[in-house]
């Protein structure tokens, strides 16, 4: 196994973005499409203006793309998954797998509580009983038993929810095992939220499935720890991920530990806002990741 082998692919929330709509003009999805397949992308996430199921998978074949995602957010508050989530992530499934799809990226919402803690979990916020934990790591043994061959889960700690400080990962990893459901690492998302995305690597070696490449703008990062932006959704606008290269992510460092490990899966490279125009900021997504990949498998041989 090798990082050589692992497809890179876009995650599309910098045209359209599913939850701030006003951060950059509407894409249709087509011409999102037509642009990711032209930077040389393989794979892409379900994106804002997609189609679905059969046609989604024609449209995706015609470009030469393969639907390696879908992003199923689940409804949480402080006592674990809201009770209509199983049904929620049950469709996301089916929707993933009429279309072809590879994986489906699990992750649950905050329900606004959590958003003012982005980045500072340590300072004393709202913390998911170890109920709430185990209830969700009942769904996603749900979710592997209804996946047909092919189809993985994996879950996806994000800043701003109930499961995004070093420990709270930790309590999840801890109980993935036995759910049959992998981990996708958002290294941007574990940056945030106060780990160091090479150690974690290297600690949950064979339980990482998907990985998300983003990189964090340190000086938005400073400001929202210190209480100077106002919450989650607030450094989003301010573009706290930026493009790869031009943060505080030691991307060589995370391809290096991910080639130790033989990861040959996914990489999405993922920016959730840019001051760039979102076909630039995914361009050079692209070039700086498949550059820092040439750059790491250069130093086997050298």
């Amino acid at each position: 196994m090798s990082l050589d082998r692992a497809p890179i692919g876009c995650v599309p929330i910098v045209w359209n973005n599913a939850d701030m709509f006003d951060l950059a003009p509407e894409t249709a999805g087509a011409t999102v499409m037509d642009e990711i397949a032209r930077m040389g992308y393989q794979g892409v996430q379900f994106g804002r203006g997609f189609p679905e199921g059969e046609v989604l998978a024609s449209e995706l074949a015609a470009r030469g793309l393969r639907f390696a995602e879908l992003y199923s957010a689940l409804e949480a508050g402080p006592d674990g998954l809201d009770r209509r989530a199983e049904d929620v992530a049950r469709r996301d499934l089916a929707r993933l797998v009429a279309a072809g799809g590879e994986v489906l990226v699990v992750a649950v919402h905050g329900g606004g509580v959590r958003d003012r803690w982005s980045g500072r979990v340590s300072d004393g916020a709202p913390r998911w009983p170890d109920g709430a934990f185990d209830d969700l790591v009942d769904v996603l043994r749900t979710l592997v038993d209804l996946a047909p061959d092919g189809v993985r889960v994996a879950f996806h700690p994000h800043t701003a929810t109930w499961i995004e400080a070093p420990d709270e990962v930790e309590a999840l990893a801890d109980r993935l095992p036995a759910s049959g459901a992998g981990l996708c690492l958002d290294v941007g998302h574990y940056l945030v939220g106060g780990g160091d995305p090479v150690e974690a690597i290297g600690r949950y070696r064979d339980l990482i499935t998907h990985v998300h490449l983003k990189d964090v703008g340190g000086d938005v990062l400073q400001r929202l720890r210190a209480g100077e932006i106002d919450g989650f959704g607030a450094a989003v606008r301010e573009r706290i991920f930026t493009e790869p290269g031009n943060g505080l992510l030691d991307l060589p460092g995370v391809l290096r530990a991910l080639d130790r490990i033989g990861y040959e899966r996914w990489l999405m490279v993922e920016q959730d806002s840019s001051w760039l125009p979102p076909a630039e900021a995914a361009m050079v997504g692209r070039r700086v990741v498949e550059f820092a990949r040439r750059s790491v498998l250069a130093e086997r041989v050298g």
